[in-house]
């Protein structure tokens, strides 16, 4: 059985759409635990995970995007396309996956929302910066 290809181009879209959904769903899912709060709260714990999100942005994911984007463009000289799962390395799913269980984990400890806000608001908004530098290189 063949594994699943596309263009390049359309792996960096791909890549950027899922980077983008998750992150706005991880705000979404913070901002919708504020609701109920009173007013000091949510502008603090938010505040806290915008300037988390920031350095995760600027130190850790915008050097893991561009690694992303070299690899889908240097793998398979030649050939005009791709495996659609190789925007990412073995690794980096290895990494999604603990993401995933460990953020399920958070959501279900006996732990008040709140304290969670800043992590979700951290995530969802260094992946949602990330997830423009995949546009970006669509329009290079």
């Amino acid at each position: 059985m063949n594994a699943p290809v596309a263009k390049r181009k359309t792996l960096v879209l791909i890549a950027g759409a899922l980077w983008s959904l998750v992150g706005l769903w991880l705000i979404i899912t913070a901002l919708r635990w504020l609701i109920p709060l009173p007013e000091f709260y949510p502008i603090l714990w938010p505040t806290i995970g915008i300037i988390f999100g920031v350095i995760i942005y600027r130190f850790g994911f915008s050097k893991l995007v561009t690694i992303n984007i070299s690899r889908i463009f240097s793998q398979s000289p030649g050939k005009e396309k791709v495996c659609i799962f190789s925007f990412q390395n073995t690794k980096s799913y290895v990494i999604i996956i603990a993401m995933i269980v460990l953020g399920y984990i958070l959501r279900h400890l006996p732990v008040a929302k709140i304290y969670i806000v800043p992590i979700y608001t951290a995530i969802g908004l260094a992946l949602l910066l990330s997830s423009l530098i995949y546009y970006r290189r669509l329009t290079s």
